[in-house]
């Protein structure tokens, strides 16, 4: 083959290694992006089995038919929302292009497996739910049925009490005590048909030494309340169990949940793994035949020495080019992840944008190199990724949390520290400290470690005053956005406690440029 197809042959499989390069690229974007959505549709039907579990314990306590048929239509309501979401994962979701060549997370058989164990249990709470809701209904009508003949075995007791006292006879006064006392085992204590039947007994006894009809229609309204109390009591028992059972299925579809987020995270892992490796490998490739090909020309041709050094920087700009795409493209997935776990909280893609500005602003004033600044500016929007894994009910609560509620938050920084800390690249490590320290205070007063002062990373430390000074200044779905008067006055009393004093210092020795930040990127 002569020197002009070698090199017409090696300058096409370039193009088409490049173009497989981008290719690859943005089929792993899109796939990330995916792979995202579906974790938390996952995790939304988990959370409204959780809600449905709920509803069956205010079920068995609310004691009114309306507030019965609320909670059912509630009830319903999540029905309908877990089936849509259902129906969108394992139905409606046809193959498109992409998923001929990499499957969805969703449609991966192991996952698929525990979805579709998640969809059967779903039915069981329906069906359990139905039960409950018909027994807590029949339970309010014998309560009401009680409530109205209740009153009238007390008057007769009371009335039939008068009498028996008047005849100061003692045998017949040890009966009447019998039957109050067990009168109160039956109605309110033991509910149970052995003390019925003693009951009756000792009103028998009594009607044999002083019989009367106000006696008669004792006995007889008691067997009528009896008749609720036992089957009350029955019924309440049924309920025990099938809430016992509901709650047994909600605490494996939790185990599910885990199971299925697990798989999700290792084959999200693998799939990226071996997306770059076979990138690396087109580079390398890539990197061969240019190699070759100006081997080839080089014992071939008779280039001048300009022409030579000329093929040389177009094949080093070609290299160069690749590398810069590829570091974009980390970029690129690092800020859209960030912007995912803003995004779960509802704040706009312009927050992680301002804080990317004020941490690079920051670091360089604070004294770290450019390459250090800039590191750190595309690390921190990243800081809050570990919110992706927080409930939508406690992220996006408008208002304060309970305790529990800000454990649950809290955490949010050790889990984006684990969704990162198994990298080796220097960005993914940097954001792996951001994600874990932005929450510490220079008191040792913040969490997760409470570390203190210089203990803290410069990172933590920086992204930490970035964070607040943006979070301060716009709305969110619990608070408006402060003034700034307020903000700086908040910075000057947090100076030594939450905040780093000689960042603080140099925030307001320079704030002209942070608000000039924070105007250039505003939301809409």
């Amino acid at each position: 083959m002569n020197i002009k197809k070698v090199v017409k042959l090696n300058f096409l499989i370039i193009i088409i290694l490049i173009l497989s390069i981008f290719l690859v690229n943005s089929i792993v974007l899109e796939k990330l992006k995916e792979n995202q959505i579906s974790k938390k549709e996952i995790s939304k039907l988990v959370f409204m089995q959780e809600n449905m579990n709920f509803l069956v314990k205010d079920i068995i306590d609310t004691q009114n038919l309306k507030e019965l048929q609320e909670i059912k239509d509630e009830f319903l309501t999540y029905e309908i929302k877990f089936e849509k979401i259902k129906e969108l994962l394992l139905v409606k979701d046809k193959d498109d292009f992409l998923d001929f060549l990499i499957k969805d997370i969703h449609k991966h058989p192991k996952v698929l497996k525990h979805l579709l164990l998640l969809s059967k249990s779903e039915k069981n709470i329906e069906e359990n739910f139905e039960k409950i809701f018909e027994i807590q209904k029949r339970k309010i009508e014998l309560n009401s049925l009680f409530l109205q003949a209740y009153p009238k075995e007390s008057i007769l007791r009371k009335q039939i009490e008068k009498q028996i006292l008047q005849t100061k006879d003692f045998a017949i006064l040890k009966d009447f005590s019998d039957i109050k006392y067990y009168s109160k085992e039956v109605f309110f204590q033991h509910k149970e048909k052995a003390h019925l039947e003693l009951l009756l007994k000792k009103i028998y006894s009594l009607e044999k030494k002083y019989s009367n009809k106000e006696i008669k229609e004792y006995r007889n309204i008691v067997k009528i309340i009896s008749t609720y109390v036992l089957e009350l009591k029955k019924l309440e028992n049924q309920e025990k169990l099938l809430q016992d059972n509901i709650t047994k299925i909600v605490k494996e579809n939790k185990n599910l949940n885990f199971k299925i987020e697990h798989e999700i995270e290792k084959i999200s892992s693998d799939f990226s793994k071996k997306s770059y490796s076979f990138i690396i490998t087109l580079l390398l490739l890539t990197i061969v035949l240019i190699i070759y090909l100006s081997f080839k020309v080089n014992r071939n041709v008779s280039f001048t020495f300009d022409e030579i050094e000329q093929k040389v920087q177009e094949g080093l700009k070609t290299i160069k080019k690749l590398n810069k795409e590829i570091e974009d493209t980390q970029k690129e997935v690092v800020f859209t992840m960030g912007a995912i776990g803003e995004s779960r909280s509802k704040e706009t893609g312009n927050h992680v944008k301002r804080v990317a500005e004020y941490s690079k602003l920051l670091a360089l004033y604070s004294g770290l190199s450019l390459k250090e600044a800039e590191l750190l500016k595309q690390a921190s929007p990243m800081h809050d990724i570990g919110k992706v894994a927080i409930p939508d009910s406690i992220l996006n609560k408008p208002g304060r949390f309970d305790e529990e509620e800000r454990q649950i938050m809290n955490t949010h920084t050790k889990l984006g520290y684990d969704m990162l800390k198994h990298s080796n690249r220097p960005l993914l490590k940097a954001a792996a400290i951001v994600s874990l320290q932005h929450h510490e205070k220079w008191d040792g007063t913040g969490y997760p470690k409470g570390l203190k002062e210089e203990h803290i990373h410069i990172y933590g430390r920086i992204t930490a005053l970035a964070d607040v000074f943006d979070a301060l200044g716009s709305n969110r779905c619990y608070k408006k956005a402060w003034e700034d008067e307020k903000i700086f006055k908040l910075f000057k009393e947090e100076k030594g406690k939450h905040f780093d004093p000689k960042l603080v210092d140099i925030f307001f020795e320079h704030l002209e440029e942070f608000l000039k930040i924070r105007d250039s990127f505003q939301d809409n």
